[in-house]
């Protein structure tokens, strides 16, 4: 099928008003298919990710990723002159993401009502730890948080060890994604009533999500999910595994015709004739004995054997990579999913691609992060200022 010229999201404008992580990964992913991504950052206080992490000539490379597609307009919020630019623009968008305390943007005159008041068609996406009521509203909250609070750490790491937290930002690319459905359903609910409306997003709640079924087994049975390391209490074997060249390879078997395929293979056979071997959940009250059998045959291969001996068997294996694998292993190289990306700062960069393929109308990265507020005299001049009132506004420290 041949790709339309337009991407799905053109003509869609979206101002980005957030900072770390969830909002702005949100307003990165409406830009990759398209939509106008303005960033707005404070004249003085650049967006904190544009110092997360390491940086290449002084310039941060987390920002290279998430500030992709996005131009960017410094504007402080919270005086006159900046409440009245952002109004202006408000008047002519359709999605605005925040993620200031409840309360903020209201004591600034930005609340919804005023917002809603000079575009009845505007979505305002309003993305904090907590949401925007109850008793924790008010507090700070960052994705950390979140994985603490919905049970993630708890079952995560080994029966023995502390409850462990993800080294990434877990719970705010999900309530990133999670976001970013909100706003595309609240925009087709827009195409029917004609009507903007508030997106409540508390980076808590989308992770609760992902974890399952936890409520309904507590609800239900009064069953609170352990931590098992590596293993699982839905099926087994299912661990990581070293083979003879010190590498690392994972097996999984969520299948019973796969876990049967793997007894095959690992010569232990006889295994699949217990009565407990006909489903996953007693298969794991036997993982130390199918961790072994596995585990033995595996020690005795090369990571490339294993694999190779695996897939012959149409049996469920994959490498333990790290970041080196991964920017060359051929199933990513084929599906292009790091990509390359010129930047006039730094040159050739690699990323990861825009998050799926779309084969009518497919999203593209345009460019990767730009400096700080390396478009705000074409945005204000757009608006119709002209160049003595942008440098009124810069003298007064708006800009």
């Amino acid at each position: 099928m041949t790709a339309h010229t337009a991407a799905p999201l053109t003509g869609t404008r979206v101002i980005d008003l957030a900072t770390l992580f969830a909002g702005p990964l949100c307003a990165t992913m409406l830009g990759d298919f398209g939509a106008e991504v303005i960033k707005v950052e404070h004249p003085s206080k650049p967006d904190p990710s544009r110092g997360h992490g390491p940086t290449k000539d002084g310039v941060g490379l987390w920002w290279k990723l998430l500030g992709r597609n996005k131009r960017n307009l410094t504007l402080d919020l919270s005086g006159p002159g900046g409440r009245d630019i952002l109004l202006r623009l408000a008047a002519d968008t359709d999605v605005i993401i925040e993620n200031f305390r409840p309360g903020t943007l209201e004591r600034w005159g930005l609340g919804w009502e005023e917002l809603h008041a000079v575009n009845p068609r505007l979505v305002l996406a309003r993305v904090t730890g907590f949401g925007q009521f109850g008793p924790y509203a008010h507090r700070p909250g960052f994705g950390t948080l979140a994985e603490a609070m919905s049970g993630f750490a708890a079952i995560t790491g080994e029966p023995d060890g502390p409850p462990t937290l993800p080294p990434f930002g877990l719970a705010d690319s999900i309530a990133a994604i999670a976001t970013a459905f909100a706003v595309m359903t609240a925009l087709t609910a827009r195409e029917r009533t004609g009507e903007g409306q508030v997106v409540d997003m508390a980076i808590i709640e989308p992770i609760l999500t992902v974890l399952g079924p936890q409520p309904l087994w507590y609800d239900q049975l009064g069953y609170v999910q352990p931590r098992t390391g590596n293993r699982s209490r839905n099926n087994a074997p299912r661990n990581t595994y070293r083979t003879s060249d010190g590498q690392w390879v994972a097996v999984s078997t969520s299948a019973q015709s796969i876990a049967e395929r793997v007894m095959h293979l690992v010569g232990r056979a006889e295994l699949i004739d217990e009565p407990w071997f006909a489903a996953g959940t007693t298969r794991a009250d036997h993982s130390d004995e199918l961790d072994e059998a596995v585990g033995n045959w595996i020690a005795r291969h090369t990571r490339d054997d294993a694999i190779s001996a695996f897939e012959k068997a149409e049996a469920a294996i994959a490498p333990i990579h790290d970041i080196r694998d991964v920017m060359e292993d051929p199933q990513y190289r084929a599906l292009d999913s790091i990509t390359e990306v010129d930047d006039p700062e730094l040159g050739p960069l690699r990323m990861q691609n825009v998050l799926f393929r779309l084969s009518g109308t497919p999203g593209a990265i345009r460019w990767a992060g730009r400096p700080h507020g390396a478009d705000t005299e074409e945005i204000l001049t757009g608006l119709g200022l002209t160049g003595a009132e942008i440098s009124a506004l810069r003298a007064e420290r708006v800009l």
